[in-house]
C-alpha cells in the first residue's frame, strides 16, 4: 500500500522482511510509535469490554476462552498471540520486532486498563466507551502498522495462508474471522452490536489514520502485496 513516493523514499507500507525492517532506519521514531500504538490498542480493547456491547471477532474468541479458563483477558490475548505465531512455522514466515511486541504489549495494556476503567452502568456510558474505543483503536492500528516493524500474529497468519494456499485474501480473512467468532460465541464470548460496529467502522478508521502516521522509509519504491489486510485488523 503506497500513499505517495519520491525517489527511493517510500511514504507508505513497504514490503520488508524482519531484518530489513530494522535496517530501514528511523528506529528512534518507529519503536516508540509501535509501543504507543500497541498500548493504545490494548486500551481500546478494554474500552470495548467495559462497554458491554460486544467485541470484534478475535476478542469474542478471547473472551470465550477467558470464560472457560478463568484467566485474565490480557493473559488470554498473549497466549493466543504466541499460539498463532506457532502456526507461522509451516507457513515459513518470520516475525518482526513489532510482531513479538504485539503478542505481549496489547495483553498487558488491556489488563492494566481494565483495572482502572469500571464497567458501564448505563447506555450513554456504554456507547461512549464503544465509540471512543473505535476511534482509539483506529488510531492505534494506524500507529503500530505505520511503524513498519511487522504485522501482528493474526494478520500475519492471514497473509501467510493467502500466500501458501493461493486463496484470495478476502476468503482467508472471512474464513478465519467467522471461525474464531463462531468458536468464541459457542464458548460464551461477548457478541453484540459492538461486534457489528467494529466490523463496519474499523477499516475506514484505520484507513483514515494510517497515511497520517506512517513513517517513510528509505527503501526501493514498490507496492507491498498483502499489506491491505492490515487496514482492517490490528492485532
Amino acid at each position: 500500500m503506497r500513499f505517495r513516493a519520491a525517489g527511493r523514499r517510500t511514504v507508505g507500507l513497504a514490503d520488508l522482511g524482519p531484518l530489513a525492517q530494522l535496517r530501514a532506519g528511523r528506529l528512534g521514531r518507529r519503536i516508540p510509535q509501535l509501543l504507543v500504538g500497541l498500548w493504545l490498542y490494548g486500551f481500546a480493547m478494554a474500552m470495548f469490554i467495559r462497554s458491554g456491547l460486544g467485541l470484534d471477532p478475535w476478542d469474542v474468541f478471547h473472551s470465550g476462552l477467558q470464560r472457560m479458563l478463568g484467566w485474565s483477558f490480557g493473559t488470554v490475548v498473549i497466549v493466543v498471540g504466541f499460539a498463532v505465531l506457532l502456526l507461522w512455522i509451516p507457513l515459513r514466515q518470520w516475525p518482526g520486532l513489532g510482531t513479538v511486541a504485539n503478542a505481549v504489549v496489547i495483553g498487558i495494556a488491556t489488563d492494566a486498563t481494565l483495572a482502572i476503567i469500571p464497567p458501564a452502568t448505563n447506555w450513554p456510558a456504554a456507547w461512549a466507551l464503544l465509540i471512543g474505543g473505535l476511534v482509539v483503536n483506529g488510531l492505534a492500528g494506524g500507529l503500530y502498522i505505520g511503524s513498519q516493524l511487522g504485522p501482528g500474529p493474526r494478520d500475519g497468519l492471514m497473509t501467510g495462508l493467502t500466500r501458501r494456499t493461493g486463496w484470495s485474501l478476502r476468503v482467508v480473512r472471512t474464513g478465519l474471522e467467522l471461525s474464531v467468532l463462531a468458536i468464541g460465541w459457542l464458548l460464551g464470548g461477548a457478541v453484540g452490536i459492538g461486534t457489528v460496529a467494529y466490523a463496519l467502522a474499523i477499516g475506514p478508521l484505520v484507513q483514515f489514520f494510517l497515511p497520517l502516521v506512517t513513517v517513510s522509509l528509505d527503501v526501493p519504491d514498490r507496492d507491498a502485496p498483502g499489506d491491505d489486510v492490515l487496514t482492517a485488523e490490528g492485532h
